[in-house]
């Protein structure tokens, strides 16, 4: 069966544009959203946008705000910027696009929009698809758990990883972030080291991601800069939403690759096999992928497809999109 081509639009999406990717017919089956984590675009979700529009979805992935070619949100309003943000452009873009419901799969820091979305915005949502980031009441925190040399705690420093990656192109510091985040380690840092320094040239890249794969992010990286992404999310942590209270009215999945460092951050293991969830998502599945990575969907993309659409099949319902 020959792809289906994916077409790319600017939306205007609250005083700024928005670059969507899409794929699939607007039918009965209902409409995926993905929403991408760092040093991510909407490529990220390639194989995956395919596979569900193969299967009769509508496939919507959009740049988030201040990536790839979507618009930089205004310069010197950094201290405005809030996770709620992100919230209010998926909302515009289903608006925008005339769907009433929609699935919302997120990686990275997109599983926290999403999670977000699903509580605000129950009525607007079927599903929520999580990879690698568990669901968490309180904003992530790792002063007191991690060294200083990690990753997260140096690019939340304002200027300390601009002058870091400014020592290489684009394309070079995409490349060492992709190395470095594709393996089963937390990136640390020693003292006097700059997290560029953990991986060189002379490291591979991952087998499942090529030279030309790398062209695309590194092109669009180049067009938006590491400004936006930055602030969101490194040094935005702390604003995530205090949710002690959640309670997720639609099913949750939560897919996690056991080689992903982050489940080694502090707390994710627990938060994930003690059962804790549950108490904020009543309707939770958890599926581990042993040799999964912090890229899964891209490393194996047939394994993340299927579960996708077994998802999508058990928890969805006819809906008009």
């Amino acid at each position: 069966m020959a792809h289906q081509e994916i077409e790319h639009t600017q939306l205007p999406v609250r005083g700024i544009n928005l670059h969507v990717a899409q794929v699939g017919k607007a039918g009965d089956l209902g409409t995926v959203v993905f929403l991408h984590g760092f040093p991510e675009i909407w490529y990220s979700w390639r194989h995956q946008m395919l596979a569900v529009a193969a299967a009769g979805y509508r496939a919507v992935a959009p740049d988030c705000r201040g990536y790839g070619l979507s618009d930089q949100p205004p310069v010197n309003e950094e201290d405005s910027w809030v996770w709620d943000d992100l919230v209010a452009d998926v909302l515009s873009i289903l608006d925008a696009l005339s769907v009433p419901k929609a699935f919302l799969v997120g990686k990275d820091f997109g599983a926290v929009p999403a999670y977000e979305f699903a509580l605000q915005h129950p009525d607007r949502t079927c599903g929520v698809v999580c990879l690698g980031i568990p669901f968490s009441p309180v904003p992530f925190s790792f002063d007191d758990a991690m060294p200083e040399g990690f990753y997260v705690l140096r690019w939340g420093v304002p200027g300390r990883a601009e002058a870091d990656f400014g020592r290489f192109d684009v394309r070079r510091v995409v490349r060492t972030v992709y190395v470095l985040f594709s393996g089963a380690d937390i990136p640390i840092a020693k003292e006097g080291q700059e997290i560029m320094d953990l991986a060189d040239l002379s490291t591979p890249l991952p087998e499942w991601f090529t030279e030309e794969d790398l062209d695309v992010y590194a092109k669009l990286y180049e067009k938006s800069g590491f400004r936006y992404p930055l602030q969101m999310p490194y040094r935005s942590l702390h604003k995530m939403p205090n949710r002690l209270d959640a309670k997720f009215q639609v099913p949750v999945f939560m897919v996690m690759g056991e080689k992903d460092y982050c489940f080694k951050f502090p707390g994710f293991e627990t938060a994930m096999r003690s059962g804790i969830m549950n108490n904020f998502m009543p309707d939770l599945k958890i599926t581990y992928i042993p040799e999964g990575s912090h890229f899964v969907q891209e490393q194996l993309p047939e394994q993340v497809n299927e579960l996708l659409l077994d998802f999508l099949k058990a928890k969805g319902h006819p809906v008009a999109s």
